[in-house]
């Protein structure tokens, strides 16, 4: 395995009723307070007034931004950091998704910065601070809980890029598999989704000595596996929620990754095609991932047989390597296939004419992803087989 170092800043509450820890952490953090969120979900599950009671007994002065996308766009994340700046807010909570805790570490590093957001989310700037914030989570899928990362669209441009500083950390994050009851079906699914895709892209590598990373990988994959059709059949199972918000963090908190060099093409050329299309991330993650896999097969053919054998329980048989790894990439399909997620880009009404653009999105930074390095024709090539 390669050489590493590995720090989490991040202190993650997790359980049944932790929302209720936000009293002991409210006593950290200065009296201005700007909670952001997305749709109405956490005033009707009375999540929201049960935050703003906890708030306003610790004497808290409570801002807000409401209305966050399931792509975070800029021009929200304008108003939060204008919002900041004006009401001179001490401690931003972001309550919700992967979406609305993505917009608020673009608000925190914004409201400390004196130039314009995107230059940093573009890499032409690097922060130097950030306003604090801590997360109240409500849906299983990014990760984004207990990591750096970020991911944020500019629909003037139609650009939707992944940036991230060690300044994008969540002070504390609470989770409690209660507040993901009310999340719908298609949601779920696509949490499911993206939570697989997340530790896919770690366990496509070419790292050697790594069975510790991969037995880590194989086991959040089995357990997705087996627990998302529960979840997505009974909405309120305690169990399946609790086991996939847990496998949601573990995904993405970095443990995944250590030592080795994922890959991380697939969320490049889905970022492109939703910031075209405003698609939903999970959604485009099932369509692209199988020809993804698929076109880069033959960069470590044993990699894909091991998955198809670990992951999927598929004994080579009489069938060639080559044969037992497509039969891997095809149950992952199948998979995603029979709890809802769509097959083809077509399905949201994206056609060939978009396809050109997206695979220039894909290459803004030149050549991506590190199993097969891909250029913009390669990008094209997996579209094409993706409609």
């Amino acid at each position: 395995m390669n050489f590493f170092t590995f720090a989490n800043p991040t202190e993650l509450i997790f359980g049944k009723d932790s929302v209720q820890k936000l009293k002991e952490k409210a006593a950290s953090f200065g009296k201005n307070v700007l909670i952001v969120y997305g749709g109405g979900s956490v005033k009707r599950n009375g999540l929201y007034d049960q935050i703003v009671g906890i708030l306003k007994e610790a004497d808290k002065t409570i801002h807000e931004l409401s209305g966050v996308e399931p792509n975070p766009r800029l021009s929200t994340v304008h108003k939060g950091i204008q919002i900041c700046r004006d009401e001179k807010i001490d401690f931003i909570l972001a309550v919700g998704g992967g979406s609305v805790i993505d917009c608020t570490k673009a608000i925190a590093v914004g409201a400390k910065y004196d130039g314009e957001i995107w230059d940093v989310i573009t890499r032409k700037a690097t922060p130097t601070d950030a306003l604090k914030f801590g997360t109240v989570l409500t849906l299983a899928a990014t990760g984004s809980e207990m990591n750096a990362g970020s991911v944020i669209t500019n629909w003037e441009t139609n650009e939707k890029l992944g940036w991230g500083s060690r300044f994008s950390y969540p002070t504390f994050s609470i989770l409690d598999p209660q507040n993901t009851f009310t999340v719908p079906r298609d949601q779920t699914v696509y949490g499911s989704v993206d939570i697989i895709s997340h530790v896919i892209e770690s366990y496509f590598h070419h790292g050697t000595n790594t069975k510790i990373q991969d037995r880590f990988c194989e086991g959040i994959l089995k357990t997705v596996i087996e627990t998302a059709p529960i979840a997505v059949e009974n909405l309120e199972d305690y169990n399946a929620r609790e086991t996939l918000l847990y496998s949601g963090t573990m995904a993405l908190n970095g443990i995944l990754s250590m030592g080795v060099l994922g890959d991380w093409a697939t969320h490049n050329i889905e970022h492109a095609v939703s910031a075209v299309s405003d698609i939903p991330h999970g959604g485009g993650l099932a369509i692209i991932f199988p020809h993804w896999m698929e076109y880069v097969m033959s960069e470590n053919v044993d990699r894909f047989c091991q998955f198809a054998e670990r992951v999927f329980d598929i004994e080579q048989g009489s069938m060639t390597k080559e044969e037992w790894a497509l039969a891997g990439i095809k149950a992952l399909r199948s998979f995603w296939n029979s709890i809802g997620a769509p097959s083809r880009l077509s399905e949201y009404g994206i056609t060939k004419e978009q396809l050109s653009e997206m695979a220039a999105k894909t290459v803004k930074y030149g050549p991506f992803g590190h199993f097969k390095k891909l250029d913009q024709n390669d990008a094209l090539k997996i579209l094409e087989a993706a409609l």
